[in-house]
């Protein structure tokens, strides 16, 4: 008992990631902001970049580690990789951007209607590309924080373009990259299986100061819902993907 007991915390310590990462920060429930001015990464290009991929481990994990309980040798078999099940489902996760400026404009940079931004004018945000896929680069949004003092506040948002609601079924992660300072990350780790939406974090400028706070809160709507949440006051309509 205690020989297979200790290969299987042997095998999950594998999988440990903790939080040994250097030069990074953590945004959480219990500590949920951070100061980019008092960081010194309140100047350049940031770069706030979505990444995610499927997650199987809850369908397929459960069962397959009943399995080793009752069949320990099936630890050195290879995984099975099981297609069309509903631990398979492809998620297109969109990264988005509300923003308001101190002059009192406000819009959307996101991939629906190519609202794609400009980093050189007005809003200083610009979205890099649609990532359908989840691949390794994901997608990434680009804000020019030497306007900042043109920066009201913004509101980072992720989204799920088709009609299958699964953010349960991804690990996604949105991160910060300054210019200069630690990164800063931010996982959804909440369970909402029927969300199709995600304030991921909001921005904004007080006094001079550009905090980053941690949101993460699911909606079962779009970005009008989102809007509604956060006073944004925009109208929207449905918007399409062109056809790959």
């Amino acid at each position: 008992m205690a020989f297979w007991d200790g290969l299987l915390r042997g095998r999950s310590a594998q999988f440990d990631t903790g939080s040994a990462a250097t030069n990074s920060i953590s945004l959480t429930k219990r500590h949920p902001t951070v100061s980019l001015t008092k960081q010194g990464a309140a100047t350049g290009h940031l770069r706030v970049n979505l990444s995610w991929r499927m997650r199987t481990s809850d369908i397929e994990g459960r069962s397959r580690q009943s399995g080793l309980l009752r069949h320990p040798f099936k630890l050195f078999q290879p995984d099975v990789v099981q297609a069309h099940t509903q631990g398979m489902v492809n998620v297109d996760l969109d990264l988005g951007c509300l923003y308001e400026l101190t002059d009192g404009a406000k819009g959307v940079v996101q991939p629906l209607g190519g609202f794609f931004g400009s980093t050189n004018e007005p809003p200083y945000v610009r979205l890099s590309g649609d990532d359908r896929f989840g691949s390794g680069s994901g997608e990434t949004v680009y804000v020019n924080l030497d306007h900042h003092a043109e920066i009201k506040r913004m509101l980072f948002f992720v989204y799920i373009y088709d009609q299958t609601p699964a953010f349960d079924r991804t690990h996604a992660l949105v991160t910060l990259f300054p210019s200069s300072g630690p990164r800063v990350e931010i996982e959804l780790d909440e369970r909402a299986p029927q969300a199709r939406s995600c304030a991921v974090f909001t921005m904004e400028n007080v006094k001079g100061e550009l905090t980053v706070r941690r949101e993460v809160k699911f909606v079962y709507g779009f970005q009008a819902e989102l809007d509604r949440l956060y006073g944004w006051g925009l109208q929207w309509g449905r918007g399409y993907k062109s056809k790959l």
